[in-house]
């Protein structure tokens, strides 16, 4: 009796292990893999060198304030067959943390008193338009709050320049625009002894190509 129940055991043992030998493996190999598309468009703006350059103003004399954005995403389109193409109906991102001023503490508070307290813009975000051969805007949100700006552009080579001017009192920035002057207020005073930080800023940015 010992012997069959040990013969019958041996079978069963050598049963399931030539079944689990025998069992097919997944052929991992013909599993569809998914691709990133590559763009085949002559020209593209998120490989493109993009600088986006501003001037901000203090003081009753009207003294510039240069700095500039990082970094830039395009999030829709930016892609054509001429430079005109590849603008026209991009959509972008700025974060606002990318904020550069060759100035650590000015770059702080204009991120924490400025952006900061505005709505909702950690992003600066976009789209750009061409009219025609030299002129285009961009509807820029900001603050919660959507506007047009309009631009004059060139395009020279393989760079495609644009020049605007922003009045940010039109994003609802006046408060945030205060909050920054009282941050700022020593920083901003003239020889007239009034602190002023300007509402408008121009726009300098190039992509090249």
């Amino acid at each position: 009796m010992k012997r069959v129940l040990l013969l019958s055991l041996l079978l069963v043992v050598a049963f399931n292990f030539s079944s689990c030998k025998s069992e097919k493996k997944p052929d991992y190999s013909k599993e569809n893999k998914v691709e990133a598309k590559k763009s085949t468009a002559a020209f593209s703006l998120k490989n493109a060198k993009n600088e986006i350059n501003f001037t901000a103003y203090k003081t009753s004399d009207k003294i510039p304030v240069g700095g500039q954005f990082k970094k830039i995403d395009i999030t829709t389109g930016g892609e054509g067959n001429s430079i005109k193409e590849a603008i026209n109906n991009a959509e972008f991102a700025i974060p606002v943390s990318s904020i550069f001023t060759k100035d650590t503490s000015r770059d702080f508070k204009i991120k924490k008193f400025f952006f900061g307290i505005m709505d909702s813009t950690k992003l600066l975000s976009g789209k750009l338009v061409i009219e025609n051969d030299s002129i285009g805007y961009a509807n820029i949100k900001m603050n919660g709050i959507t506007e047009k700006v309009s631009f004059l552009y060139t395009i020279e080579a393989n760079t495609f320049s644009m020049k605007a001017t922003m009045d940010i009192t039109k994003w609802n920035a006046s408060t945030a625009l205060n909050s920054l002057n009282l941050a700022c207020k020593d920083l901003h005073k003239g020889a007239d002894g009034v602190s002023k930080t300007w509402s408008d800023v121009a726009l300098d940015i190039k992509s090249t190509f």
